[in-house]
C-alpha cells in the first residue's frame, strides 16, 4: 500500500475475491458472471480498529460482471462488496472494478502471461482506508493433467486516513484434472511484507486452501475451497465458492 506513514497496516482477513487468475477471459463483447463467495467459521474474535467488520462468522457475497473486449482486454465491475455479518444484517461496503489483459502467445501454447489492474473503494466496515488499488501479474501453464498458475500482487492505498507502503503477496495454484469435469488442486495466498519490511512473512498472512473445480454442465461452474490460515492472518479457517453462471466464455487454446 503506497504512503510514507508509519503507521502499520491492519490484518486484511478474507477479502471479496479469493482466486489465482489464470487465462479465462471473454472474447471481444461476450459477457461474464462469477459470484464470490467466502465465510469464515473460527479465527480471532478482534477487531484492528473502531468501526470495522470483523470477519469472523461473516458471510461475503460478491459479483463479478465482465465483459470482453478486442486486444485481449477484459472489464469486470464488482457491485456490491456484500456482507452477512454474525448478527445477520445484509449491508453493501463497496463496488471495486478492473481491467484484465492477456499476452500474446504462440499458436497452440499451452501458458499465458498477463497482468491485471483493479481499483475500488470499500467502506470503513472493510478497510479503514476507502481507495485501494492492485497490480497483477499473470503467469501460468498447463501440462498434460497439471496446471501451475501464479499471480505476484502489489498493494497500494489510493486515499486513506492510514498511510502504508506498498505491499506484495504471490498467489499459487497447483492442480490435477481427474477428468473433464473434476479438476483438484492447492492454492496458496501468501503476504511477504511491503517495501518497509519485504520478506517478513512472520508478520503477513497466509492461507493455504484444499480446492476442488467442478464443471456441472450447461455453462454452470464451481470453484470450492476450504483454507487455513497461518502468520498474521486472523482467520483460522476459511470457506470459500465461486459460482460460474453461464456466459460464453472462451478460453485459449
Amino acid at each position: 500500500m503506497l504512503g510514507l506513514g508509519l503507521i502499520a497496516a491492519p490484518a486484511r482477513a478474507a477479502p471479496e475475491e479469493i482466486q489465482v487468475y489464470m487465462d479465462e477471459l471473454n472474447a471481444p463483447w461476450e459477457t461474464g458472471l462469477d459470484i464470490h463467495f467466502n465465510y469464515v467459521p473460527s479465527g480471532l474474535p478482534g477487531i484492528d480498529y473502531e468501526g470495522e467488520q470483523a470477519s469472523v462468522n461473516r458471510f461475503r457475497y460478491t459479483p463479478e460482471f465482465s465483459l470482453g473486449l478486442p486486444g485481449n482486454f477484459e472489464l469486470g465491475l464488482y457491485p456490491p462488496l456484500g456482507t452477512i455479518d454474525r448478527e445477520g444484517r445484509i449491508a453493501a461496503h463497496g463496488v471495486k472494478g478492473r481491467l484484465k489483459w492477456l499476452g500474446p502467445v504462440p499458436k497452440g501454447a499451452t501458458w499465458w502471461w498477463g497482468a491485471n489492474f483493479e481499483v475500488g473503494y470499500e467502506a470503513k466496515a472493510l478497510s479503514i482506508n476507502p481507495g485501494n488499488a492492485e497490480f497483477k501479474a499473470i503467469l501460468g501453464g498447463r501440462f498434460g493433467r497439471w496446471t501451475v498458475a501464479g499471480n505476484l500482487n502489489m498493494d497500494f492505498v489510493v486515499a486513506g486516513s492510514q498511510p502504508a507502503p506498498l505491499s506484495f503477496d504471490l498467489d499459487t495454484r497447483i492442480s490435477y484434472k481427474l477428468s473433464k469435469k473434476l479438476e483438484i488442486g492447492v492454492e496458496a495466498y501468501d503476504g511477504f511484507g511491503s517495501t518497509r519490511d519485504f520478506g517478513s512473512f512472520a508478520q503477513s498472512e497466509q492461507t493455504v486452501f484444499a480446492v476442488v473445480d467442478v464443471d456441472v454442465g450447461g455453462g454452470w461452474g464451481v470453484n470450492f475451497g476450504v483454507g487455513h490460515g497461518f502468520g498474521a492472518n486472523p482467520d483460522d479457517v476459511t470457506v470459500k465458492a465461486i459460482l460460474s453462471v453461464p456466459f460464453s466464455r472462451r478460453r485459449r487454446a
